[in-house]
């Protein structure tokens, strides 16, 4: 089941998407379903331009990143060092948050802005210390994310709050997938309609269940909280007027322009 969160000029409203890509119908919902049971109202919209897709959840909490979680990205990055069997670790906060066709707007004091496609994982349920066995049990579902990354500074500073938290530093979308095969799914960028990172989830170094656990061993996920679960390699810097695509296998694509304000 795909659920969007939409606008049509007034508030926020929640649907699950029904058709095939291109011919899609949002059949509304009551209420935000992650957190209320949503019931169908009855009414069926087009998705059509006059629908403006918004991301599919603001985290109230935390969004939890996984970094060198494939190994052939880690290799991109050698000031980093290896990849090892634990992932590094880092945050971003909800104001990072951008949804399909948002702009991304480059940071004034980096040159050198970079997009990596991920899968995110959305939080359903209160974890604290879930086995992997029984991860999937807390998870709502899936979603695209760009991990937009300020490099150079990434690569100058050893904390990565300059370089990973700005403002629309994530977008996330088009919306959530709550049923997906996710350890063997492709995962592609495109810049331009260039296709820039291909991979799939299966190469991750941790993978999804064990993400969850790893974790919910640190922090208590809160419904609605985002894991970031790494990007393959192919990361590419972007430029004042490119669009950014992120597809996910089964989920859908994620597109966002890139603006860099003078």
């Amino acid at each position: 089941m795909r659920i969007a969160r939409f606008t049509t000029g007034e508030e926020p409203r929640y649907a699950m998407v029904d058709g095939d890509p291109g011919a899609e119908e949002l059949v509304v919902l009551t209420g935000d379903p992650m957190y209320t049971p949503g019931t169908v109202t009855g009414e069926r919209i087009p998705l059509t331009d006059d629908i403006r897709l918004l991301a599919p959840v603001i985290p109230r909490s935390k969004i939890v990143c996984l970094g060198k979680n494939y190994a052939a990205h880690a290799k991109e990055i050698p000031a980093r060092g290896p990849a090892s069997d634990v992932p590094i670790l880092f945050l971003k906060p909800n104001t990072a948050v951008i949804g399909p066709d948002d702009p991304i707007v480059l940071p004034s004091y980096s040159q050198d802005v970079q997009m990596e496609a991920e899968l995110a994982i959305v939080i359903g349920r209160v974890a604290k210390e879930v086995s992997v066995e029984n991860a999937e049990q807390y998870i709502y579902g899936y979603t695209c994310a760009n991990d937009v990354t300020a490099r150079d500074l990434q690569r100058q500073e050893d904390q990565w709050f300059r370089a990973k938290a700005f403002d629309t530093s994530l977008p996330l979308g088009p919306w959530i997938e709550t049923d997906l095969a996710h350890d063997d799914v492709e995962i592609a960028s495109r810049l331009n309609g260039n296709v820039c990172q291909s991979g799939n989830s299966r190469d991750m170094i941790l993978d999804v269940a064990g993400a969850v656990s790893m974790i919910s061993e640190i922090v208590t996920l809160l419904p609605g909280d985002i894991i970031l679960t790494g990007t393959p390699s192919g990361v590419t810097t972007m430029n004042h007027g490119d669009v950014v695509e992120i597809e996910i296998e089964d989920i859908g694509v994620l597109r966002n322009p890139v603006l860099r304000r003078s």
